[in-house]
């Protein structure tokens, strides 16, 4: 494997991570209007707890399974 593809790669899943971390932030969501608890001074909307960590992982695998069917299409 050249050094070419593999920047190659690491780009689209760049990309591709970007585009899964948009899709993967509602999961779970729940604002605070939902929760029932709304903290003074914030918008209702606003998620009662943001868990980041989960939505990383789940960012990280689902674009990696993206990028290895990618790799899969090119390469077939």
């Amino acid at each position: 494997m050249s050094l070419v593809t593999i920047f190659s790669y690491l780009a689209i899943y760049v990309i591709v991570w970007m585009v899964c971390l948009f899709a993967v932030l509602p999961w779970g969501a729940r604002s605070q209007t939902d929760a029932g608890d709304i903290v003074r001074g914030t918008e209702p909307g606003a998620p009662a707890r943001f868990t980041i960590g989960k939505k990383l992982l789940a960012t990280t695998v689902l674009a990696f399974v993206v990028v290895a069917l990618i790799g899969w299409g090119i390469s077939n």
